[in-house]
């Protein structure tokens, strides 16, 4: 056993240290392109966050093309250590890119659509999105996926085809939302005290914009109530705020003006059936 090893050294062993050579080399190039890759995202993350005219939205997605970028170069350092014809390598990859088109259709669906996203800008890094029933603030663009935060905290990672691909209800986009503050009151009530106590509300809360002015209105007529709503606008950085206030402040008001929020009523009518006809014999008994 220990001759046909010496024996096989000898024969092989400039194939052995050779290629031995080629892996260590190979090694090497993968070590340096993931340093040299941490380090100009690094780079580029802190200096986008230096100029004020780079958008936020931006800095991810030219910090993963880079990123990738460098390990492009380095995969073809490797094929050239290994003795590969680096001219050929574009008609191999013509050859090969419809199968792996096909092979990564999904992954390329992200990518295209991250850029999309990007180009048109529906929506920026701090705005709070709402796709598919899936709400949060936007946090990162990727190259794959958008990342979000819950206003309760979780972290949701969503690929950029069904982000794109959905209708996106952007929140913070205009910087002004309308809020409709709605409160119930009896049909017997009077309705101008009503509107009297809602009126009070809006002109003592001064973060309700002036243009378009506030609305005191009857909103619907309800099985049970007459419904009161107050119509107005606010900046995106108040509406929750106000929004929380009012639902108190409103309950308050009312009962204060002597007029009550009616509970949910049904008439229920109770016939006497002893005179009614006699059932058919088939009919099915109680």
């Amino acid at each position: 056993m220990i001759d046909w090893i010496v024996n096989f050294w000898v024969e092989n062993s400039p194939f052995i240290l050779s290629v031995g050579y080629n892996l260590l080399l190979v090694i090497a190039v993968f070590i340096v392109a993931s340093i040299v890759s941490n380090a100009v995202k690094k780079s580029i993350r802190n200096s986008g966050k230096r100029i004020k005219r780079m958008d936020p939205t931006l800095i991810p997605l030219f910090a993963g093309i880079a990123g990738y970028a460098v390990y492009i170069v380095a995969v073809v350092i490797v094929l050239d250590i290994f003795g590969v014809n680096t001219n050929s390598i574009v008609a191999l990859l013509g050859a090969a890119g419809l199968a792996i088109g096909l092979a990564l259709k999904d992954t390329l669906s992200n990518i295209a659509s991250g850029i999309m996203m990007l180009i048109l800008r529906p929506f920026r890094v701090g705005d709070y999105i709402t796709f598919n029933g899936t709400g949060g603030t936007v946090e990162e663009i990727s190259l794959f996926t958008t990342i979000l935060k819950t206003p309760d905290g979780q972290y949701i990672s969503a690929p950029n085809s069904n982000v794109w691909s959905a209708t996106i209800q952007n929140s913070t986009r205009n910087g002004t939302r309308r809020m409709d503050v709605v409160v119930g009151v009896a049909y017997d009530d009077d309705l101008n005290a009503g509107f009297r106590a809602l009126q009070q509300l809006v002109d003592e809360e001064s973060r309700f914009l002036k243009d378009p002015a506030p609305q005191v209105m009857v909103q619907s007529l309800g099985d049970s109530s007459v419904n009161l709503q107050i119509r107005a606008w606010a900046t995106v950085d108040d509406y929750w705020t106000i929004w929380w206030e009012m639902q108190k402040k409103v309950k308050i008001a009312v009962e204060a003006a002597g007029l009550s929020i009616p509970f949910p009523q049904r008439d229920v009518h109770h016939y006497n059936v002893e005179n009614l006809p006699a059932q058919a014999d088939n009919a099915p008994k109680p």
